[in-house]
C-alpha cells in the first residue's frame, strides 16, 4: 500500500524540508510497524494533516486484512531547493502558501482573477485603472526595446492577451535581459492597470515585478507566424495555446454547459450510459472489440496468436474472456437511455462513443461525443420540437457568452458565421443531398428531413403505416450536413421482433431491450447529436479533427 499525503491547498516548499511518503506496507510480513517506510529529510517528527488518516491506531495488519495488498495513491510532494539560483528563490517566494498544520482548517477556495475578468467587462478594463493586480499565464510575444519591453501574456480565459509593459527598474527585469523569459514561458506578473497608449487594447499592465515560473525551450514550435492546422494536429498537446484552438476550446465548453443547462431546465435527468456493451445499437458492426484474451501488458506486441483460447471448432472461445462473451466499445448510449426513459420519462446521455469505421474524411472520428435525449410519451413531432429548441438554445448561449471568440471566427474562419447562426428553419422534405439542400435549395437554413425508407435506417425506428418508411428525422445544417439524427422508437413488441429478424440480429442479445415492450411500453422518441459536428457548425471549423482536443482516427492514437 502506497500512501502520499498532501493538503488540499498548495504545500509550502522549504529548503531541506520536503517529505516523501513511500510504500509503508512493504515489510508487513516481517511484522514491523506500518510507518517504518516513512522517511523525512528533517530531524523533526512528521506532522500529519488531521483530515487524512490511514487505519488510525493500527500497528500491524494481518495477511487476511482487507487492507492487505491494497494500493492507495494520492499526490506526493517532493521538493529540493537549490541555494545557488536566485530565480528559483524568487519562484519559491511566489509559490509560498500558509502552512496547513495540525488542527488548522483548509483555507476557503477562491476563484482566480483571470484576464477575462480584467478585460471582459463593457469598459474592457478601464474600470480597473489604478488597481494593482497579478496576472499568471504564458508569454505569447516579447518585444525587447532599448529601455522598455512589451510582453503579451495569455492565460486561456479569453482571446485577448494582457499587454505587460516592463521597464528596466521592474523587479525581475534581469530575467528579460538573460533570456529566461521567451515565447512559451510561463510567468507571474504584478503591476498596476493603466490606460494603454497603443492601439489594440484599452488597458495594459505597468509591471513592478515579474517572475519566470517555467522557462520555454527555444524549440517551442508555436511562434508568432501562421501555422497550418495539419501541422498543429501533430502538436495537439500545444495547439490550445494558439488563438484558433483556444477559441474552439472555450466555445466547446460553452456548448457543453448550455447542453446540460437546456435539458436540466426542461426536466430531463442525466444518465451515465455504459462505454462497454455487448450490443450494437446501430447494427452496422463497426465496433471496437474489448477483450482480455490478448495480453493487455507491454508484452501484447510480442504475443502469439496461438495463445488466444479457441473452441473445438477453431473459433475464439469467448467464454474465457473477461465478460464471458464478446464485448465492444459503445457506438451509442441510446438503448440504455430508453430503459431509464421507461421509468423517469425524460432523460439524456452525454458521453464518448466509438466507431471502428475506416474513414479518413473531414467528417468522421473513431472517438466522438454524443448527446442523446429520450422522451417518453412522445412521438416524432415532439422529437423534432425538442431538437429544434435545443439547437436554438445552445447557439444563442454561445452568441451571448462567447462574443470575442465568435468575432474571431467571423473574421478568420468563416465570414458571416454570426449571421448564419441566427437560425431560420426551413420546411420538412424528403431528400438525401444534405449539404446541397441546406446551402443551395434553402439558402443556408437548417432543414429537417423526415420519413426515410426503412431499409437504410436502424431496427429500433417505428414503422410507419405505409409499411415502407420509418418515423425518422434528420436535421441538416450548412457546411456540416447531418447534425442530428432521431426517430420515434418502435414501442410495439411484435414489430420490433420482426425488424430484428429482417436484419438477422440476434434477439437474445437484445432480450432486455425487448422487455421494455413487454412491461408497460409507451410511445417514445429521441435523437442523437454528434457534439464535434455541433462545434463545427458553431465555429466554422472545417475539419472535425480540429473540433476535439485529441482526435482519434484510423492510424492515429497519439497523445
Amino acid at each position: 500500500m502506497a500512501v502520499a499525503l498532501s493538503p488540499a491547498s498548495s504545500a509550502r516548499l522549504r529548503p531541506q524540508s520536503a517529505a516523501r511518503f513511500i510504500s509503508f506496507l512493504n515489510n508487513i510480513t516481517t511484522g514491523r510497524n506500518v510507518l517504518t517506510g516513512f522517511r523525512t529529510l528533517t530531524n523533526k517528527a512528521p506532522t500529519f494533516p488531521p483530515f487524512l488518516h490511514c487505519y488510525p491506531g493500527v500497528r500491524h495488519l494481518r495477511r487476511d486484512s482487507p487492507a492487505f495488498n491494497r494500493r492507495c495513491f494520492s499526490s506526493a510532494i517532493v521538493g529540493a531547493i537549490s541555494s545557488e539560483e536566485a530565480v528559483e528563490k524568487a519562484k519559491k517566494e511566489f509559490l509560498e502558501k500558509p502552512d496547513v498544520g495540525t488542527g488548522q482548517k483548509v483555507r476557503e477556495f477562491r476563484k482566480r482573477l483571470r484576464i477575462a475578468d480584467i478585460k471582459g467587462g463593457p469598459d474592457e478594463g478601464l474600470d480597473r485603472v489604478g488597481q494593482t493586480l497579478v496576472v499568471k499565464g504564458w508569454v505569447r510575444t516579447l518585444r525587447v526595446q532599448r529601455s522598455i519591453t512589451f510582453m503579451e501574456v495569455n492565460d486561456g480565459s479569453c482571446l485577448s492577451n494582457m499587454q505587460c509593459v516592463i521597464n528596466s527598474d521592474a523587479e525581475g527585469y534581469d530575467q528579460v535581459e538573460s533570456g529566461s523569459i521567451s515565447t512559451g514561458a510561463s510567468v507571474w506578473v504584478e503591476g498596476a492597470i493603466v490606460e494603454s497608449q497603443g492601439s489594440g487594447q484599452k488597458v495594459e499592465l505597468r509591471v513592478t515585478k515579474v517572475i519566470t515560473v517555467g522557462k520555454s525551450d527555444p524549440s517551442f514550435p508555436i511562434q508568432k507566424k501562421r501555422i497550418s492546422r495539419e501541422f498543429l494536429r501533430t502538436k495537439a498537446h500545444l495547439r490550445p495555446r494558439t488563438n484558433t484552438f483556444g477559441a474552439v476550446s472555450r466555445v466547446r465548453n460553452a456548448l457543453a454547459y448550455a447542453t446540460h443547462k437546456f435539458f436540466q431546465e426542461n426536466g430531463f435527468v442525466w444518465i451515465s450510459s455504459p462505454i462497454v456493451t455487448a450490443s450494437d445499437c446501430e447494427g452496422a458492426g463497426e465496433q471496437f472489440c474489448v477483450t482480455t484474451l490478448i495480453p493487455s501488458s507491454r508484452d501484447a506486441s510480442d504475443s502469439l496468436v496461438d495463445t488466444i483460447p479457441k473452441t473445438d471448432d477453431g473459433l475464439i472461445d469467448w467464454s474465457q474472456d473477461f465478460f464471458g462473451k464478446p464485448a465492444f466499445l459503445t457506438v451509442s448510449g441510446q438503448l440504455n437511455a430508453e430503459t431509464y426513459a421507461s421509468a423517469l420519462c425524460d432523460v439524456y446521455t452525454f458521453g464518448p462513443t466509438f466507431r471502428a469505421e475506416n474513414s479518413n474524411t473531414s467528417r468522421h472520428l473513431a472517438e466522438f461525443w454524443m448527446i442523446e435525449p429520450e422522451l417518453a410519451f412522445a412521438d416524432l413531432s415532439d422529437d423534432m420540437a425538442c431538437a429544434t429548441a435545443y439547437l436554438k438554445y445552445v447557439v444563442r448561449h454561445v452568441l451571448d457568452n462567447c462574443k470575442e471568440d465568435m468575432d474571431f471566427f467571423n473574421t478568420w474562419i468563416e465570414k458571416g458565421i454570426i449571421d448564419r447562426l441566427s437560425v431560420k428553419w426551413g420546411c420538412d422534405l424528403q431528400s438525401e443531398h444534405e449539404r446541397y439542400v441546406t446551402e443551395e435549395a434553402f439558402a443556408g437554413c437548417p432543414v429537417i428531413i423526415t420519413d426515410y425508407p426503412k431499409e437504410i435506417k436502424a431496427f429500433y425506428m417505428r414503422l410507419n403505416d405505409d409499411g415502407s418508411t420509418v418515423a425518422a428525422m434528420d436535421v441538416l445544417v450548412p457546411r456540416v450536413g447531418e447534425l442530428i439524427g432521431g426517430s420515434q422508437r418502435e414501442e410495439r413488441l411484435e414489430y420490433l421482433e420482426d425488424r430484428l429478424d429482417e436484419l438477422k440480429l440476434n434477439k437474445e442479445t437484445y432480450w432486455w431491450y425487448l422487455d421494455l415492450r413487454r412491461f408497460g411500453s409507451v410511445p417514445h422518441a429521441g435523437f442523437g447529436l454528434g457534439f464535434e459536428r455541433l462545434v463545427q457548425f458553431v465555429t466554422g471549423i472545417e475539419n472535425i479533427r480540429d473540433a476535439i482536443p485529441f482526435p482519434r482516427t484510423p492510424g492515429s492514437a497519439e497523445f
